[in-house]
């Protein structure tokens, strides 16, 4: 068995024939995989198995990744509001199964753009389901550049985890989103804000590791965000040590 902490990554799902494929297929950024390698994981892409539990009982760490796609309102109680809503279904309902099982075991868990707002989702919050609707606002969470060079900086809450991990007030970030939290979930602390409000990263404080950021980490547009990696692949060390006890 591996030394390294296996770190499981939710994969996207397309049955739409726009992208590489005509039939139905599952895919993961390269670099979701490389920075998690690098941090001293490794990566495992996860397909939409059935039987939750046998990844749970696999891997030692979590990413839930983002992707082109929006949470159907119907997981926190509403309508679709916005003709900019775009919903992958069988995604959603994957990744919240996982994500509560992993929290039910206290494994480490680290969501991602989308991934983060799946964890507030799980823990009973709800979305702005378009930010341009609800926000007035000249940040461009969209941002018109590239993924690879920042959009906007982020405000880093004092005295969180995610501060204590980043050690810094604030933090330069791409912006690739549409929506954000609204109301956070049960027992979630809001960890870093945009200068409009907007909530750009939440933690909970009573498990091991589980918190969400609004950008890619993935990306490495600084240091911080391989720090993040490092504090989920960390964790995951941690949790698969008490495993073999």
């Amino acid at each position: 068995m591996t030394a390294f902490p296996l770190i499981g990554l939710t994969m996207n799902y397309d049955i739409s024939g726009r992208y590489f494929s005509p039939l139905p297929w599952f895919a993961l950024r390269e670099n979701h995989c490389t920075t998690v390698e690098a941090a001293g994981g490794t990566p495992i892409g996860l397909s939409y198995i059935s039987d939750i539990e046998a990844y749970i009982e696999l891997l030692d760490g979590i990413i839930i990744t983002g992707g082109d796609f929006d949470i159907h309102p119907k997981f926190y109680g509403e309508d679709i509001q916005s003709a900019r809503v775009s919903t992958n279904t069988k995604r959603t309902e994957f990744e919240l199964k996982l994500a509560k099982a992993a929290l039910k075991r206290n494994i480490p868990i680290l969501g991602i753009c989308g991934g983060h707002q799946v964890i507030n989702v799980a823990f009973g919050g709800s979305l702005i389901q378009h930010i341009p609707d609800e926000v007035e606002t000249e940040i461009a969470h969209e941002q018109p550049n590239a993924r690879t060079e920042p959009g906007h900086d982020v405000i880093i809450k004092d005295n969180t985890l995610l501060s204590a991990i980043v050690k810094s007030e604030t933090v330069a970030v791409n912006s690739a989103h549409h929506q954000a939290i609204k109301t956070p979930g049960q027992g979630l602390v809001v960890n870093a804000t945009a200068a409009d409000g907007i909530i750009e990263g939440v933690e909970h404080p009573d498990y091991r590791f589980c918190m969400g950021v609004q950008w890619h980490p993935e990306f490495s547009i600084t240091p911080k965000d391989d720090a993040i990696t490092a504090a989920l692949v960390g964790a995951a060390k941690e949790y698969k040590a008490t495993k073999n006890v």
